[in-house]
């Protein structure tokens, strides 16, 4: 059985030499066929297990760079193709390899990798990092049976990306130029930046006029587009080492050897922390001459605390804790409500930008500008109430949560009538303001209930006054009799008369008697007063004379008989030359018989004796 592995290490199979883990064939040049006849030439090998070795090849011919040929300025694919799974870290132990990979270019003159049987399989982050490092697209051209794992793979290594590979490799050439078009078509940014930096990517792509889009990714670009990118850096928080005080950090497209270098140093340490700055004092009277004066800060000496040192624990306070600024019944453990700060055990409430603004209370619960609002305004206006520890305080005239509903019902009446019906008998009174019934008659609305679609309005109220005050027409057209009897409104001539229900107004028409239309509009404004708006000019249709009509009809009449009476004759007259002419040709057309009449007989008759024979 051992004879027999040796036998097939040696050769594989009957065409193959001896297993290598890579070998370096020809370094990278534009002589297809030179290139074309070194793939002919290759040695082919095999493996006694399925896994491969691919990783010693991928690492060698990415750090290998001179043996390669890799160029500085050029976009670097490295095409991996195989049907099998891969080796890794860790499984060159059961060969008894124990030396890990170090990630170094080791070939030989021929081209053949030496570390096999020496170095451990590289691991995946070595190959990512290798690959990042030197700028290149790897591209897995895989079948079928394993491009679930090589998609697992490609997403751990930056830059690379698998395609299927028919079994005859028909299509390499076709996946070749698609993976290098979508890896091509693509511009991703990197960084290196630790955990302490953070680093975001702005862009607008290949939308010139649009808006900045967080994303460090553009795609379907073509040669000799512009994509720009904006990079915000910022610091999130100081390295407990102070070696990562400074930091180098590197920022690239992915697969292009191009990269900006950014030397950060962050400011962690302040020098108005160290004794001599004009912002270090010891025994400062800012802080009560209990601490020392750093950067803007109290540092208290021992048996002194508070935000300025104040407090002492030896002074009758000691015992007051930082549980005396906790509301009993708040959250446990919130002090000062979180609007303030515990100073020796009471809380001394922050200030608000607003001068007008304030929070207060033993424990910062109460503030003068939490209450509810209505249409803007807090407590509906100082003239409704003012805020008072989150609650309005209404004046004597408005009452609710929000002070916007009057106590007084006066405005719920219609000022214009003498019934003194509240909401004009067809509403009650909310906050001040009519809320309308709906009965059988039809649904009330407006301002003050008086108006209802389907029921009779009050145009007519107004009707007689519009009338003579604009017209000077009606019944009450004379001007003493207008002057006594419409002193609720004056109307406002406009051009053109238009009701706008949201203000609740009501339009009117009627005719008059001098058979013009005449359109207005009422309505109630802010203060209830009763306004109306009439048009300047009435409809009037144009005046008939109703003899020319009765002319003009018996005129119509009597031509249309004529007319008919003519036609008639006409096509009398037409209908008789036909049948004359008719009968004209058939006259012509007669021809007369001359044969004999069949009653006539002759004179003379001739008879044949039949049994004459003789001569005659």
């Amino acid at each position: 059985m051992t004879f027999d592995i040796c036998v097939r290490l040696e050769r594989p199979c009957e065409i193959c030499v001896a297993p290598y883990g890579f070998r370096h064939h020809m370094t990278l040049s534009n002589n297809t066929h030179m290139f074309s006849d070194m793939v002919k030439r290759a040695d082919v090998s095999g493996n006694l297990d399925a896994p491969e070795g691919g990783f010693d090849a991928i690492m060698q011919s990415v750090v290998c760079r001179e043996h390669i040929g890799w160029r500085e300025q050029a976009r670097r694919l490295l095409v991996f193709s195989t049907d099998a799974s891969f080796h890794y870290a860790g499984d060159g132990k059961l060969g008894g390899i124990v030396k890990p990979n170090d990630g170094r270019c080791h070939l030989s003159r021929e081209g053949f990798y030496t570390e096999s049987s020496y170095q451990d399989y590289p691991s995946i982050e070595q190959i990512n990092l290798s690959v990042k490092k030197n700028s290149i697209n790897v591209i897995f051209a895989v079948t079928e049976s394993t491009i679930d794992i090589y998609k697992q793979l490609a997403a751990n290594i930056e830059g690379s990306s698998v395609g299927k590979l028919e079994g005859d490799s028909s299509n390499i050439v076709t996946l070749i130029k698609e993976q290098y078009e979508q890896i091509s078509s693509t511009v991703e940014m990197k960084h290196n930046a630790s955990s302490a930096v953070s680093i975001k990517f702005y862009t607008r792509c290949l939308n010139s006029t649009g808006a900045l889009v967080n994303t460090n990714k553009c795609g379907n670009i073509k040669v000799g587009d512009l994509i720009q990118f904006k990079v915000e850096v910022e610091v999130l928080k100081c390295p407990k080492n102070r070696d990562e005080h400074k930091q180098t950090i590197q920022i690239y497209p992915v697969g292009i050897n191009e990269s900006l270098i950014i030397d950060l140093e962050m400011l962690c340490e302040c020098n108005c922390e160290k004794p001599g700055d004009r912002f270090y004092e010891e025994n400062s009277p800012r802080c009560n001459h209990k601490g020392t004066y750093i950067c803007g800060i109290c540092e208290c000496y021992p048996r002194a605390f508070g935000r300025k040192c104040e407090c002492s624990t030896e002074e009758a306070s000691r015992n007051i804790t930082d549980a005396t600024c906790v509301r009993p019944d708040g959250p446990p453990g919130v002090k000062c409500s979180n609007r303030g700060d515990c100073v020796c055990g009471k809380c001394q409430c922050h200030a608000r930008k607003n001068d007008n603004e304030r929070v207060y209370g033993p424990y910062c619960e109460c503030d003068n500008f939490s209450c509810e609002h209505h249409d803007g305004k807090l407590c509906s206006g100082p003239d409704h109430g003012e805020c008072d520890c989150g609650v309005c305080r209404c004046t004597e005239e408005w009452t609710g949560t929000n002070c916007a509903c009057r106590k007084s019902n006066a405005t719920c009446y219609a000022p214009d009538t003498s019934d003194g019906l509240l909401c004009s008998g067809h509403g009650v009174c909310e906050c001040g303001v009519c809320k309308c019934d709906t009965t059988e008659d039809g649904r009330y609305s407006g301002k003050f209930c008086e108006r209802c679609p389907t029921c009779s309005d009050r145009c007519i109220e107004y009707k007689d006054c519009v009338q003579c005050q604009m017209y000077r027409t009606g019944p009450l057209k004379d001007e003493h009799d207008c002057a006594t009897n419409c002193t609720k409104f004056t109307p406002i001539p406009v051009k053109e008369v238009v009701a706008n229900e949201e203000n609740n107004e009501f339009k009117c028409a009627y005719y008059d008697e001098d058979e013009c239309i005449f359109t207005y509009v009422y309505y109630f404004d802010n203060d209830n007063k009763l306004q109306v708006k009439a048009q300047e000019n009435r409809e009037c249709r144009e005046k008939i004379f109703l003899p020319f009509i009765v002319i003009g009809v018996i005129a119509a009449v009597v031509l249309l008989g004529l007319a008919i009476l003519l036609l008639w004759k006409l096509l009398t007259t037409i209908h008789d030359r036909r049948e004359f002419a008719r009968f004209e040709k058939e006259k012509m057309m007669a021809k007369w018989d001359t044969g004999e009449n069949p009653i006539y007989k002759q004179a003379t008759s001739t008879f044949k004796n039949p049994t004459y024979s003789g001569k005659g």
